[in-house]
């Protein structure tokens, strides 16, 4: 009785799921690639069916040799079996036709793993560094520079709200790339190995720290797509997304005009040594600690202790003078990594400047970026 009850009950969910689609995260339901935008992507996507029909053609083959076998020559007929011991011919066939299928697959392998690793007469470059959990680009021709995080509300994560279209695979900061330009990228991690992956470009290269990759694109068509962290770097591997912004070129190089301009809005303000009020560094900082910090240490400032420590409520931040923490955020300190290189002194100025501001931490303490910049 017991068991039919729990049986009833497993039918009803089942039931219930199946009805209402509002349970799962919008998911396409794909049995192959996606659509290849570039002429690498086209080249994977042919190799790959290519292969497939290949190993289609040779399953049709042997279980069709087996199910003659099986029917027309069974022992119930009194079929005697076929001897081929030390047979030179089937021993010959045996060893031409496997490899002639492996010369059929391994000549257009060959060729397009040649075309993907030509990273010469590149238009630009463009610098990736990994690390946990952000993707960090540098484009070393036009001397701009963005940190890409993921941006999915955590009300969503924590089931407080419902998932979106792009669940997990939205940013703040997307790449933004022009079309038609052939790109090479130069892919590096600064702590663990991470993987760089967005399937419509054909593309999955490793960041591998102290080492320097190499891949390449050229993009036939504008739009969003995106990708993911394909490596198991650590336990927000989940939260690590890509998003490419793909324009044309026109378009790409106002972009590119509009950051430029920012920048050195943001270089003379610093050069000036302009004082920062709080709101200003407020609402700054907090941009910045949910997209480099709240993934350890919380929304909230929590944290996961004991491996991230809580900012809220911590001595270091309410107590202690503001060199403490510019030092720790600028060196770096266990799982912590450094920031010096990815933040500028403006940014780190609002950082902290939030975290003696936000959640209980209502110090009313102003860290302008002169202080970092004589920190380091």
């Amino acid at each position: 009785m017991m068991l039919s009850a729990s049986f009833r009950q497993l039918a009803v969910w089942m039931g219930v799921i199946a009805l209402s689609p509002a349970v799962y995260a919008q998911t396409e339901y794909a049995v192959n690639f996606q659509t290849p935008v570039t002429e690498t992507a086209q080249q994977v996507y042919q190799l790959h069916m290519l292969i497939f029909w290949i190993c289609v053609a040779i399953g049709a083959v042997v279980f069709s040799v087996m199910l003659i076998s099986i029917v027309l020559h069974r022992k119930s007929k009194g079929v005697q079996p076929a001897q081929f011991h030390e047979s030179t011919t089937v021993e010959i066939l045996w060893t031409l036709v496997p490899f002639a299928i492996l010369i059929s697959m391994a000549i257009p392998a060959t060729k397009t793993l040649i075309a993907m690793a030509d990273t010469a007469n590149s238009d630009m470059s463009i610098k990736i560094t990994a690390s946990q959990f952000k993707w960090q680009y540098d484009y070393l021709n036009e001397e701009v520079s963005l940190i890409s995080a993921l941006a999915t509300p955590r009300e969503q994560i924590f089931e407080a709200a419902d998932k979106s279209e792009h669940y997990l695979l939205e940013v703040d900061n997307p790449v933004v790339l022009p079309t038609n330009t052939r790109i090479r990228f130069l892919l590096t991690a600064a702590d663990v190995i991470h993987a760089w992956w967005v399937p419509a470009l054909g593309l999955k290269k490793d960041a591998v720290p102290g080492f320097i990759n190499e891949m390449w694109t050229k993009i036939d068509q504008p739009g969003i797509y995106r990708g993911q962290c394909a490596e198991l770097c650590g336990a927000n591997h989940g939260f690590m997304p890509i998003v490419l912004d793909v324009r044309s070129p026109e378009d790409y190089q106002s972009w590119v005009a509009e950051r430029q301009a920012a920048k050195a809005a943001e270089l003379a303000a610093l050069a000036a040594n302009k004082e920062w009020s709080l709101d200003e560094l407020n609402q700054r900082g907090e941009k910045i600690f949910l997209a480099n910090c709240a993934v350890c240490h919380q929304a909230t400032g929590q944290g996961m202790p004991p491996a991230f420590p809580a900012l809220n409520g911590s001595p270091m931040v309410t107590q202690q003078e503001p060199i403490a923490q510019i030092e720790q955020v600028l060196k770096g300190k266990n799982a912590m990594p450094s920031f010096a290189a990815s933040l500028n002194d403006l940014d780190i100025a609002a950082v902290i400047t939030y975290t003696k501001n936000a959640w209980d931490n209502h110090t009313g303490t102003v860290v302008q970026p002169s202080a970092v910049a004589a920190a380091r």
